[in-house]
């Protein structure tokens, strides 16, 4: 049963009612209250149901499609037999159609800019390290879609969509390449690696859009007939995209790189450290130089991935630091950041510093540091008081316990660093 966003059953006399027509095309709160009143209602109860009307919908229903109602619908996890649905999610899963246009534009942009045609998926092989990460990603995902479809579990399915689509195929991948795309073709390697990344792009796009059709059958129909022109089998492929057959993971066996995702968790780490850091300080245009002081393993890991690093964490450059030099091979040796950086910790063996550029306004640094530092202290005791806890008793098992220690650890780092950088701008 389809419940209303609080979980109450839909009810005339509540005005709680949700016609999917009017998801669909929109409808403004006037019309909404005349179906009240064109109802069989008693008086009393027009004037709850209006009233009922006006909270939940203020401005009316705005127009979410098709698409975004059925992805809305089958994004909920079924508890029991009941769906608490609410306007907003179907209108975040609008949101969602308008980036999956948004990234097709991009993609035939890109795709248009080349006369080399695409290479077929058995013969595209990922060879840069953002390549190989979001093609691995890409297999996870359609793994996933495999194991939520066999156990009729489509919330996982659609979760898993989404966040491929969003938050591994924009928010990542296309920022990284952008500046590979913008490299002059004047040079054998620019050109090999935009071919690469022209083929992957299209490869991941035309995927998605497979993966996704079941779920929004009319604007993934519409985007792959757009797609299909550059496609490097036109002749074999069939004319609509219902009639494809559903993506399987064994066709992406070639795809699977394990370590590139395990090792890009640390990246993702570093730049939203990063990120967070320029923001508190107000560098919006500005581009600081950075360093990192990690462990040689994390340095390696760095390294691979360094032109994403200095691209979406938008510094001009990345220098690496290894404390123990004895361990750390030569070829990763840096000079220590300077004095006076601005530093963030990423977890307990890894540190950012960012130089402090001009313009920085200290009262604001100092006082927003004072806050972090109140509100870090009280977290920081309950979970020593958790650590001892565990400690005494043998039931805790070791993985918990590693958590926990993994959590102090951190917030220590952070405690000692909020203390000791208001020095830094006195």
């Amino acid at each position: 049963m389809v419940r209303d966003k609080h979980g109450r059953k839909m009810s005339k006399s509540l005005g709680n009612v949700i016609d999917p027509l009017d998801v669909i095309h929109g409808v403004s709160l006037e019309r909404l209250q005349e179906k009240v009143q064109e109802g069989n209602l008693e008086p009393r109860e027009h004037l709850v149901s209006m009233e009922a009307q006006r909270n939940d919908f203020p401005k009316g229903i705005p127009q979410c499609g098709t698409d975004a109602l059925r992805f809305a619908l089958c994004s909920h996890k079924m508890q029991g037999e009941d769906i608490s649905l609410s306007i907003s999610e179907v209108l975040s899963c609008r949101h969602f159609c308008n980036k999956m246009w948004q990234t097709l534009k991009f993609t035939l942009g890109v795709l248009g800019d080349s006369s080399t045609p695409i290479t077929t998926l058995e013969q595209t092989a990922a060879v840069g390290s953002m390549e190989r990460w979001v093609c691995s990603r890409l297999y996870s995902t359609v793994l996933q879609c495999e194991q939520g479809l066999e156990a009729s579990e489509l919330h996982t399915v659609t979760s898993a969509l989404h966040s491929f689509w969003v938050h591994s195929l924009c928010d990542v991948y296309m920022e990284c390449v952008k500046p590979v795309l913008a490299l002059p073709p004047d040079t054998e390697q620019s050109v090999g690696a935009q071919q690469g990344v022209r083929s992957v792009l299209f490869h991941c796009v035309s995927m998605s859009l497979a993966l996704l059709s079941p779920f929004m059958p009319f604007i993934t129909e519409e985007l792959w007939q757009r797609l299909q022109p550059f496609s490097p089998a036109a002749a074999a492929v069939p004319p609509t995209l219902c009639l494809q057959p559903y993506p399987r993971s064994s066709q992406l066996a070639h795809w699977h790189f394990p370590d590139e995702e395990r090792d890009f968790l640390l990246v993702q780490e570093v730049i939203r450290a990063a990120r967070s850091l320029r923001a508190q300080c107000g560098m919006t245009k500005v581009k600081p130089a950075m360093w990192a002081v990690c462990s040689p393993s994390q340095a390696q890991v760095l390294l691979h991935f360094g032109p994403a690093v200095w691209t979406l964490s938008r510094t001009s450059s990345l220098h690496i630091h290894c404390p123990d030099g004895a361990e750390c091979p030569p070829a990763l040796l840096s000079t220590p950041p300077p004095t006076g950086s601005l530093v963030a910790v990423v977890d307990h063996t890894c540190q950012l510093h960012l130089h402090i550029q001009s313009g920085v306004d200290v009262d604001k640094q100092v006082q927003q540091l004072s806050l972090r530092r109140d509100r870090l202290l009280p977290k920081l005791e309950q979970l020593l008081l958790r650590q001892q806890e565990q400690a005494s008793q043998s039931k805790v098992p070791a993985h918990i316990r590693e958590q926990t220690d993994s959590k102090c650890n951190t917030s220590n780092d952070r405690a000692a660093l909020i203390f000791t950088l208001p020095h830094v701008y006195q």
